[in-house]
């Protein structure tokens, strides 16, 4: 058996597998993330290798995948380097890119993702997905999975970001690249992906425990989604709202993968962001601005924005805690939440506050978990 285990949980996947399944060869993929590093390729260009090697000997391929594996498992189609895709790639990560047109672009830019790492291979892929609605071409950027994306797909979007008037050897490299293999194709015809934990899982496990603790659960299945602050404060006015139909007391969780648009040059990530532009809204609540759902008396409110993976953009944080006391409290410290989100600067604000959720890389990713705990 030959195994590539890419990604924020490949390492853990890996030790997993081999002690259950014998191993012929393998590649671990630990580039660096959320831009490619020159490992990244090295790993890139093993896992080509091994596929070619299954291939050549009618053997099987198992791909082991897990979110940040784009970054991780990088070959860059011929003639592109990897100067470019980081250039590229950080383009679109500071115009806050949703990451299914990241993907479409960094696919058409790659000699492995896409589903050109399986084509005409006996592959099986394992995935734990970090994306909001388990895509299996969109976990890692699908390397085992055929790309529903198309190269003019790709190049609208190096077209909306102004990519392709600052870098117009982007748009020729994707079109020198060609198109990737679509769903369906034969090439694929014996690529198969298989989820084996997401989202679900995780909300699942806090559900358990909120259940144990004896509180009453609600969970939101739909994906969250959209600007990290944005989403932050609708996630605090729909927690607010249901655990007052309930009668005013609940544990509301939901789980998803939200964006930021990098203006300033700050230390943070979208889950702390998030948390900020839900305490702003639960800040507007306990005034008693917005009464829609509001109960007969504002209610107390705790609410968590936490990465599974440990890793909140750039910063040593997971997430963050907030409350109805933060903005009063930050006030208190001397600290701005407006300025601290148009900087991007949110993680000295609750380091500051002592708020700050901080794990260390946890060795998965199922995406973020958020939680309120209203009453």
């Amino acid at each position: 058996m030959r195994v590539i285990a890419a990604g924020k949980a490949a390492a853990s996947m890996l030790h997993a597998f081999q002690s259950r399944v014998p191993i012929v060869r393998s590649v671990l993929a630990a580039g660096s993330h959320p831009l490619p590093d020159g490992e990244s390729v090295r790993a890139g260009q093993e896992a080509l290798a091994l596929a070619r090697e299954a291939r050549e000997e009618d053997g099987e391929l198992v791909v082991l995948l897990s979110g940040g594996a784009s970054a991780m498992l990088a070959a860059p189609a011929e003639g592109v380097s990897l100067e470019l895709k980081r250039d590229v790639t950080s383009r679109l990560l500071r115009a806050g890119a949703p990451i299914h047109d990241l993907n479409a672009v960094r696919k058409h830019l790659s000699a492995v993702k896409g589903g050109r790492l399986a084509m005409h291979t006996r592959c099986t892929t394992f995935a734990i997905s970090d994306v909001s609605d388990d895509d299996v071409a969109a976990i890692g950027s699908g390397p085992g999975a055929g790309d529903p994306s198309t190269m003019a797909d790709a190049l609208r979007v190096l077209e909306r970001t102004g990519i392709s008037r600052e870098l117009p050897e982007a748009v020729a490299a994707i079109t020198r690249a060609g198109e990737t293999p679509k769903p369906g194709d034969p090439a694929l015809a014996h690529a198969r992906v298989v989820v084996i934990g997401s989202r679900r899982t995780a909300m699942d496990a806090v559900a358990t425990e909120a259940i144990a603790r004896g509180h009453a659960t609600i969970v939101l299945d739909e994906p969250i989604t959209g600007d990290a602050a944005t989403a932050g404060a609708d996630f605090a006015r729909r927690a607010m709202a249901a655990a007052a139909r309930i009668g005013g007391s609940a544990v509301v969780i939901a789980s998803g993968e939200t964006t930021v648009r990098v203006r300033g040059r700050g230390t943070g990530g979208r889950n702390q962001e998030f948390a900020l532009g839900a305490a702003m809204e639960i800040g507007v609540a306990q005034a008693g601005v917005a009464q829609a759902f509001r109960p007969a008396s504002p209610a107390s409110i705790a609410l968590a924005a936490a990465g599974t993976d440990g890793i909140d953009g750039n910063s040593p944080a997971a997430g963050a805690i907030v409350d109805e006391t933060t903005l009063t409290r930050a006030r208190e410290a001397g600290l701005d939440a407006r300025a601290a989100l148009a900087a991007n600067d949110t993680t000295p604000f609750f380091e500051r506050l002592g708020d700050a959720i901080v794990t260390g890389p946890t060795g998965t990713n199922v995406g973020d978990v958020f939680i309120a705990r209203v009453g």
